[in-house]
């Protein structure tokens, strides 16, 4: 397989695509005014209500007349992290569906599709936990909003509300590993598409020079971009991103179809599909692993407070799976095509499953090879300024609420500045180890099997009354919970005696010692594939849920209701705990008003000025448009 575009060209499409995502950028900030026949299209904030008075960020209403919240226009720093209640379903769906759909889509169900000893329950795996952890965000988005009294950002600010300091910073760090791997992941994809599509070997040390000025330069203007305009630049980006997935589609279709060299028949299809046990086992393990990593994706929680109201989150995120669903399906299958079409070469490994997607696209003219490096670029963008935006809001949330209390809205540019060098900070070494070429899916099931370990501890809070003798669990408890995952990870690999991590296709050790079985290296076939890797997938979660609701039930025995409480808290005005909790349980509500209550009226106030609050301020303002 070979391929020939021009490296000057394909340098010119890559800087393109990168400048003219940076121009959206900056017009979703407002620094570049645009016409407003054209701003509903390079905006991703909503119109909001036209009145004499402050108007509270992002807010928006149907069939009214009004004006758009921007950076400028009263939006400040918790609009720059959060773009709160500014955007309508199909603004979260598309989001959603571009930030999921990154460049690594090229290599994931591929790869199971075109593995007849996977095939189609690997390719039904990888799509159904693709677009599976949206629909859990639609159940249980709605009342994490609640807990957090509509003033989060991310997670981690619910596990701040829910348990304390402890918790959120755990959170803190198991997102921005897996979101660190993440960037990684796609950072490497794209190096390596262009080396392929320019003719360069990837496996050739003399190309990494190349491959890393290709990370660099994603890096560089996605840095930019976001660290100038945010979240709402993510967003609107994310819209166009959206539409360029369906164009990489329709280019497929057409390498399939309409070249006689991929055409097959149906005998031949019949060969390459088939229903394994080997596929049901990547796919268990699939949806455990994704749906794990994805609880701790902040990019799929900004978007939670992002939507306009709770409705628009649970239509967008259910269209936006429906969207990765159909997707992840068609790479499967054009996998699938692709083995089908010479199985003799990809069975002596003379072809790469991996690559099938890419077989599909020889026999076509240069020219949409040069189509795929734009729509590809897109991709990676979209994942990466997402990614970006949300390890900026894990960083940036604390010092935005400090603002808000304090009512020094003037210092926003400092949470800006602190967002720039954050996300600077996290680019170097994300470009370093995407030089290192490690392979995409073995980093994902790195990061998946740490958020494993973590995921049931961190959502069983929203269990906030003791059921019979379970008690509702506490920080200790839950905290606890993701030690005794990561022991049990540990245990695992002890019993498999696994004591070093070795790349099963190059033989290259990739770690050793007990922490080595992260990589779980433990079939030839596929990094997702084994009966022990999806043992440990089903384990690992289930006893750290045990763990969590032990400990917490031993914390509530030994400390009374101390153990309900945050392990500490930074001063008086801390609102680690926020979220009321006891064995009798408390309701959102109650919660809610007591929080306003000892909040007192100066900071409702400032709630409405800063955006915070945002439903009820938006409704007395209605009622004042009815009384004019």
């Amino acid at each position: 397989m070979t391929f020939a575009v021009p490296e000057g060209t394909a340098y010119a499409m890559l800087f393109t695509v990168l400048v003219s995502f940076t121009i959206l950028g900056v017009v979703a900030a407002d620094f570049i005014p645009v016409p407003s026949w054209l701003s509903c299209c390079v905006t991703s904030a909503l119109p909001t209500f036209k009145t004499k008075g402050a108007i509270p960020t992002g807010t928006s209403a149907t069939g009214k007349m009004a004006r758009r919240v921007t950076l400028h226009t009263g939006g400040g720093a918790d609009f720059f992290l959060a773009a709160r209640n500014s955007s309508n379903a199909r603004s979260i769906a598309l989001s959603f569906f571009a930030t999921g759909m990154g460049a690594w889509v090229v290599y994931g169900s591929t790869e199971m599709g075109a593995n007849p000893d996977l095939s189609w329950l690997g390719v039904l795996g990888y799509s159904s936990a693709s677009a599976f952890p949206a629909v859990v965000v639609c159940i249980i988005g709605p009342r994490i909003r609640r807990m957090t009294g509509e003033q989060a950002f991310c997670s981690s600010d619910y596990g701040l509300a829910r348990y304390g300091r402890v918790m959120q910073l755990a959170i803190a760090i198991i997102s921005v590993f897996y979101m660190f791997i993440y960037i990684v992941s796609e950072l490497t994809a794209i190096s390596n598409i262009y080396a392929l599509m320019v003719g360069k070997s990837t496996w050739d040390g003399a190309n990494i020079a190349y491959t890393t000025g290709i990370a660099v330069s994603l890096a560089v203007f996605t840095w930019f971009y976001t660290s100038l305009a945010g979240l709402p630049a993510s967003i609107t980006t994310d819209k166009f991103q959206g539409v360029l997935m369906f164009c990489l589609v329709f280019i497929v279709l057409i390498a399939a179809c309409a070249k006689e060299e991929n055409q097959i028949t149906k005998e031949e299809f019949a060969v390459a599909s088939n229903w394994t046990v080997d596929g049901l086992t990547a796919a268990v393990t699939l949806v455990i692993a994704i749906l794990s990593a994805e609880m701790f994706n902040q990019a799929t929680w900004q978007r939670v407070w992002a939507a306009e109201s709770v409705p628009a989150m649970r239509k967008g995120f259910l269209w936006g799976s429906f969207l990765v669903f159909l997707l992840m399906m068609f790479f499967g299958i054009m996998g699938m095509i692709s083995y089908a079409n010479d199985p003799g070469a990809f069975d002596s490994f003379e072809k790469f499953y991996y690559l099938s997607f890419f077989e599909l696209l020889v026999p076509l003219a240069n020219f949409w090879h040069v189509v795929v490096l734009i729509v590809v670029t897109a991709l990676a963008a979209s994942s990466v300024d997402s990614l970006q935006t949300a390890i900026a809001a894990v960083f940036s949330s604390d010092f935005v609420r400090i603002s808000n209390r304090k009512g020094r809205s003037a210092q926003d540019w400092k949470v800006r500045l602190i967002t720039r060098i954050v996300l600077i900070l996290i680019n170097i070494p994300a470009v370093i180890m995407s030089s290192k070429r490690y392979d995409v899916i073995s980093l994902f099931l790195v990061a998946d099997l740490v958020c494993a370990t973590a995921v049931l501890p961190v959502y069983l809070g929203l269990m906030t009354k003791d059921w019979g003798f379970i008690a509702a669990p506490t920080e200790l408890g839950a905290f606890l919970g993701i030690i005794g995952g990561i022991g049990t990870v540990l245990v695992i690999g002890a019993l498999y005696n696994f004591t070093e991590a070795v790349n099963p296709i190059t033989g290259e050790t990739i770690a050793t010692g007990p922490f080595s079985y992260f990589w779980l290296t433990n079939s030839y076939q596929c990094a997702l594939c084994g009966v022990e890797t999806m043992v440990t997938f089903i384990v690992t979660p289930l006893m750290a849920g045990f763990f969590c609701l032990f400990f917490s039930k031993l914390d509530v025995m030994i400390r009374g209701d101390r153990a309900r409480q945050p392990i500490f808290k930074i001063g008086e005005n801390d609102v680690a705990g926020q979220y009321i909790l006891d064995s009798e349980g408390s309701s959102d509500a109650d919660s809610q008003a007591i929080k306003d209550d000892s909040a007192g009226p100066d900071a409702v106030v400032d709630a409405s000025e800063n955006g915070q609050g945002a439903e009820a301020f938006q409704d007395e303002e209605v009622a004042k448009i009815d009384e004019e």
